[in-house]
């Protein structure tokens, strides 16, 4: 499940449950969709409520941070899981968007 909302100079993406080949490509069409709408300074990622990401998660990350570089704008991962986190940065992920455990 993802849902946005539009927040004061941000876009915040609530994700939840898994994150695999097909929910990522769903997550990115949406959330592409808001940034090119919106062109928020920065987007967050909300893993709060994600119980398992494959390497399709990763993808995500990375492609969502590309298109905010090209908008002007900034990608932030909130509330990661540790085995999430680690997964993050084992694939260098923490190097495209500032991860944070708030």
């Amino acid at each position: 499940m993802l849902e946005l909302k539009q927040e004061e100079n941000q876009l915040v993406a609530m994700l939840s449950g898994e994150i695999d080949h097909h929910r990522a490509r769903e997550i990115r069409e949406t959330i592409d969709f808001a940034v090119r709408e919106q062109l928020p300074p920065i987007v967050i990622l909300d893993f709060r409520n994600v119980t398992f990401m494959d390497s399709s998660g990763i993808g995500l990350i990375m492609g969502r941070a590309h298109l905010l570089e090209e908008t002007g704008g900034t990608l932030e991962v909130h509330h990661p899981s540790a085995q999430i986190r680690k997964v993050m940065r084992l694939s260098g992920a923490d190097r495209f968007a500032v991860i944070r455990n708030q």
